[in-house]
């Protein structure tokens, strides 16, 4: 089965590129480069609301791999 990025219109096979699926949604990007360019996109049209997700998700992120960090210095 292929695909195709929604991006730049490219047909990728099943088991290539990056396919992000929550529900309904399927957001179908052949490269990393593409997937990156939506997202752009899709932060400068994001609500407040949407960007204090993203500031907390990175934040919780940030920590994980902090604690990471001292877990490999031990």
């Amino acid at each position: 089965m292929k695909h195709k990025c929604i991006m730049c219109g490219r047909p990728f096979p099943e088991g290539q590129g990056i396919v992000l699926s929550k529900g309904s949604v399927a957001l179908r990007f052949h490269s990393s480069r593409c997937a990156a360019k939506f997202f752009k996109i899709f932060l400068d049209r994001a609500g407040s609301s949407s960007l204090e997700e993203m500031e907390k998700l990175a934040k919780e992120m940030e920590k994980k791999l902090e604690e990471m960090a001292v877990k490999k210095r031990i």
